[in-house]
């Protein structure tokens, strides 16, 4: 008895004739005069024949038509019309579309209150909008594809694997969103498991975790100096963080309120810090004076900001990396031993090259400066007080280096 069902073969999907060839079930592989193969599922409905595509040869394999024409007859037998069904869908997705920047903004709307602080809203924002955004931003969210995340992801997977990693884990929280909220449908093609992990290394077979390239305290005269030549708020902002041997983080987050300049004293709260402990930094002449230099805007409490979306924001770090390249670009030469351009972050490592070998300070005093916890329980002890004299003392030597003459020894 012939079969009623998956009647073609392998081989017929590429050799039949023109015409309609049955598989059965509604389903048939239909090839044009022209040698063009595609699938087709006919069904009757209310006494007329209708028929739906679902796709050529080439990207839809026999055993997919298939599966796609049982799911269409499961659809028959509960009342449903595929084609009908198909259309609705079709325009929820146009009346619902928005673009990936927007579905950041509603994601981050829906779930930011689980976050336990604003940085993390920040990492968020900043990661994506420095990675994601110029290429996905503007796109429709339901055409992003594995191309896309590839475009953003490939250029700095093996330089930096933690920033990717994240990024690629939040860009999945989003794209996994907007499909829930109807504005997307299939895969989400950020997805690690059984997907990114064919096409990307593993991030842990990328390489060590380097450290941030920094610039020999022997240059950090000359390089303060250069750097007071450039223009813009990124200068300004890395001169504070030269200058008070901060993160760039803790920079660019900065709101005037933190500060009293008449105190000379600069109080980041422990929501902003790493180690989630409130941080008071020292502010010598040489800092307040940058921060005279910043013009203030009225609509916003920070310090650093940018427009995005008519909206303020604190500069991303990239705004801070620029300004070193602009310099390397212009010949500076700002660059680590081993060659590689020096990163903001890099500056924190060369103040305390310079504290311990350049100076008698003690080194608890150094390494609170820095905010870093030490597991030392006698030096761990020391850090119960805020060394704050001794931190100032520090500092003010630290800003006298970077004002005098560039000629230290090699």
């Amino acid at each position: 008895m012939a079969r009623l069902i998956n009647r073609l073969k392998a081989l017929d999907v590429s050799r039949a004739g023109e015409g309609f060839h049955p598989d059965g079930g509604g389903l048939a592989l239909q090839v044009t005069p022209a040698g063009s193969r595609s699938w087709v599922f006919r069904y009757t409905l209310s006494g007329k024949e209708r028929r739906m595509g679902l796709g050529a040869t080439h990207t839809v394999s026999l055993s997919e038509a298939r599966e796609r024409a049982r799911q269409l007859r499961q659809q028959l037998l509960a009342g449903v019309d595929p084609s009908a069904a198909k259309e609705a869908a079709r325009g929820v997705l146009a009346r619902q579309a928005v673009t990936f920047d927007q579905a950041v903004e509603k994601y981050i709307k829906a779930k930011g209150g689980e976050w336990k602080n604003d940085k993390h809203r920040q990492q968020w924002e900043n990661t994506l909008a420095t990675y994601a955004s110029p290429v996905l931003g503007s796109m429709d969210v339901a055409q992003v594809s594995t191309t896309h995340i590839l475009e953003v992801l490939e250029p700095i997977w093996s330089t930096k694997t933690e920033t990717a990693t994240r990024l690629r884990q939040r860009i999945s929280k989003v794209l996994d969103w907007a499909k829930t909220a109807g504005h997307r449908a299939g895969e989400n093609p950020a997805r690690w498991a059984g997907h990114l992990e064919h096409l990307l290394a593993k991030p842990s077979a990328v390489g060590k975790v380097d450290n941030h390239p920094s610039l020999p305290w022997t240059r950090a005269a000359d390089f303060m100096a250069a750097l007071r030549k450039e223009q813009g708020q990124g200068s300004l902002a890395l001169q504070l963080a030269l200058l008070t041997a901060t993160r760039s983080g803790e920079v660019r987050g900065a709101v005037w309120s933190e500060f009293d300049l008449v105190a000379k004293i600069w109080t980041i709260p422990a929501e902003r810090m790493k180690a989630e402990v409130e941080h008071t930094v020292p502010l010598t002449d040489a800092a307040i004076r940058v921060l005279q230099q910043v013009t203030r805007n009225p609509a916003t409490d920070l310090v650093f900001h940018s427009i995005r979306k008519k909206k303020s924001v604190s500069l991303s770090d990239m705004t801070l990396t620029a300004v070193i390249r602009r310099m390397n670009d212009a010949g500076g030469g700002w660059v680590a031993p081993d060659g590689r351009g020096v990163v903001p972050h890099g500056f924190r490592s060369t103040f305390r090259t310079w504290a311990g070998e350049a100076t008698s300070h003690p080194r608890e005093v150094a390494e609170h400066a820095l905010a870093h916890r030490l597991p030392d329980k006698v030096e761990a002890a020391y850090q119960r007080g805020t060394l704050l004299p001794k931190r100032m003392a520090l500092m003010a030597d630290w800003a006298a280096f970077l004002e005098q003459s560039a000629k230290v020894p090699a």
